[in-house]
This record gives structure tokens, sequence and C-alpha cells, in this order.
């Protein structure tokens, strides 16, 4: 079904920040596949645990224990200080469990009609609960009835959830990204997730975060609630848990990691032995390769050397990030500048809310993968701004 337009590459094999098409040529991935091979195409030691649990059993079902389950589960438990795990297939999937959570939270508070709270410019998937709770009239469209009880507020503004705290009681949650990506690469302040965190406790709400971007060392932590040394109530994770591997997760802690009993969720795929082998095994590479840090400074050296290089470029209106999630907005529609980067520098970018240029390099990036990006970032927007824009 055309539910994408596709540029017409197609690739055939990668290495860590390499793609090469059918002709051979080769292309240097900004984006990571948005945001899931953080550790790079082709990684040998992911490909290895493939192989090898493939030869050895895929799939039980649920009904049954699997050790590799509870291993990523009590390590991902460790890292996010979490208590429980829901594994499933996709961060859409993940998210849907959090809104779950969330109405079982308002039943045992007695709240009939429960609204959670969301964000201007979110994005959190594509099923109907998740794309009423997405702030993007262009993803909603055409789907209507949306699923009712989300309240939408701008994000990084403190004041407008406290009035909704004063004049509602059927709030039973609170949902966002730390970073907003297909957003436009928004970073939420560490003050506001402290108040928000505060306001969460005195109103008996549930803190959800949804870190299926930001998660797993991307923007510099394991996870980027940490830099506000906040603790949620629920955590949403997939993209760079399984380097490519469907795979997603809703880890919970408190109240909220007793709330679901058997019956209430399930998943036939979730959770299976190779999805959660490959997600032990990148946990590993991520911890040795001490990738989070790496993330910090690469990140650091793309922010500073865009800044550099594209200093008085008229079009450009700010560069933003957090770590290797970086954004650079333009003051106009450009939306057909990923094809331009294709064509004309062989880079894979993407463009977000039609003007910001989203950037999402592996974690494993060299030096000179990330001044190379810098480098055919600047011929691109300089050609682009000259030869291009209206």
């Amino acid at each position: 079904m055309p539910t994408y337009q596709r540029h017409p590459l197609r690739f055939t094999h990668g290495r860590g920040m390499r793609l090469w098409d059918v002709q051979g040529n080769e292309y240097l991935d900004a984006i990571a596949g948005v945001a899931v091979t953080n550790l790079g195409h082709a990684h040998p030691e992911i490909a290895e645990a493939i192989s090898d649990q493939a030869m050895r059993l895929l799939h039980t079902s649920n009904l049954f224990e699997i050790e590799w389950q509870e291993n990523l589960a009590q390590r991902l438990c460790e890292l996010a200080g979490m208590e429980s795990v829901f594994f499933c297939n996709s961060g859409a999937e993940a998210n849907e469990t959090a809104i779950k959570l969330a109405r079982l939270h308002a039943r045992v508070r007695g709240v009939a009609l429960p609204s959670i709270v969301v964000m201007e410019n979110s994005f959190h998937g594509r099923t109907l609960a998740t794309l009423s709770a997405t702030g993007s009239a262009a993803v909603q469209e055409g789907f209507s009835p949306l699923v009712e009880g989300f309240v939408r507020v701008p994000a990084n503004d403190i004041e407008a959830i406290g009035k909704l705290a004063a004049a509602r009681d059927d709030i039973v949650a609170v949902l966002l990204e730390t970073v907003q990506g297909e957003g436009g690469v928004r970073v939420v302040s560490s003050d506001y997730l402290r108040a928000l965190r505060a306001l969460c406790d005195e109103n008996g709400w549930l803190m959800m975060i949804d870190e299926i971007q930001t998660g797993l060392g991307r923007t510099g932590a394991w996870f980027d609630y940490q830099r506000a040394s906040v603790r949620p109530d629920v955590v949403t994770l997939a993209k760079g848990l399984g380097n490519g591997i469907p795979i997603g997760a809703c880890l919970a802690g408190g109240a909220a990691a007793r709330l679901f009993t058997p019956g209430r969720h399930g998943s036939t795929f979730g959770g299976n032995p190779l999805a959660c082998r490959v997600g032990c095994k990148v946990l590993d590479i991520t911890e040795r390769d001490a990738l989070p840090q790496r993330a910090s400074e690469l990140g650091q050296r793309l922010i500073d050397g865009l800044r550099r290089s594209l200093d008085g470029l008229p079009g450009i209106r700010e560069i933003r990030g957090q770590a290797l999630m970086v954004g650079i907005e333009l003051d106009h529609l450009c939306d057909h500048l990923a094809a331009f980067a294709i064509e004309r520098e062989r880079l894979l970018i993407n463009v977000t809310r039609g003007r910001t240029i989203r950037l999402l390099p592996a974690l494993v990036a060299s030096e000179r993968d990330i001044d190379e990006i810098i480098e055919r970032m600047s011929r691109l927007l300089s050609w682009y701004v000259r030869s291009v824009q209206i």
C-alpha cells in the first residue's frame, strides 16, 4: 500500500555509517533508519547473535518462561530505575501499553472518564490511540472519530499544566517526549521535567516518558530523563533497542508496575527469544563502548561544526539538539531537501515539520564521519539557498 513517499533508491548492503545501492554507489547515513541502527549497519556482533539464536529458538509464545526476555527486562529495569517491563514489537505498541496503564490507574483512583495530558507537536505513533495522543493534524487527518481522553498543552509550559490541575479532576497521567523528534527536534528543559515530576506527585498522576527515539544513549545518557535527575512512572522504548530487529518495551515503576494482571494485556510476538537476545547484545555493546558518553561528545562536535560552517548563511533559523539528535531549522519549507541531499551529496537526511532537517547519526560514528556530515550539509545548504530557495 502506498503509505510512504519513497525515494527511488534501493540499498543492497551496509556497514557502519555507510550504505550501498544496486549500482554500487556509496552513501553516508545521517539518520540511522530514523534512530534505529544506533550501532550502525551490519554490526558483526549483532549479526552473530541473530544467527546463533535463529539456529536455536525463535518463538515459543509468552505462555512459557523466556530466559532472554527475563535477562533483558532485568537489565533495562536496572538502567532505568524501573521495576517491570512489557515487551512488544514497536514504539506505537509500547505507547499503547502506557495509555492502557493510565486507564487502569484511573480505575484504581475511581475516575470514570480519565484524561491524559499530551503535548503540542508531539508524535507517539499511528495506532488509533497513539495518533489521537499525537499533536499533528496531518497524522490524524481522515481517521476520525479519534480516541477520546487526551488534553493538549504546549510543551515546556508548566503553567499550562498547573492550570489544568487546578481546573479538572479527570486527569490521571502526562505523556511526553523529552525531545520532540518528529516535532522538529525540540528539547524539553530539565527544569520543566523536574517541575512536572513534582506536579504529578502532588496530583497522583502518572508521569509517562516516551523515549522511543531518545532512549539508550542517543541523547548522551541511557535515558534522556536522567539529565533532570527524575524518575518517571512509565517509560517507553523501541527503535535502537533492536538495532533493526523489531522490539518495543514499556517499563513501569512504583504502583504503575503492578497495574497489569494476567489477561489484561498481551502480545503474540512480543519478547520473543530472538528480539530479546539482540536487545541484550545491544546493551552489551552500548555499555562496553561507553556509547552514551560518546554520543554526547560527537553530538557537541556536530552542533559546533554545523554552527561554524553555516554561520551567516541566509535562511538558517536555528541549529539545536541533544547529543546525536540534531535539528537545523530553516525559515521556509524544505521538504524536498532530503531528495537533493541524496542526489547531490549521497547523504541521507530527514525533514520534519516541513522546515527542520533532522540528523540522527549512529552512536558508533567516528569523528571523521561527523566531520563528513558537516562538510556535506554545508555544501548542500550553501547550494540550496543560492539556487533553490524561493
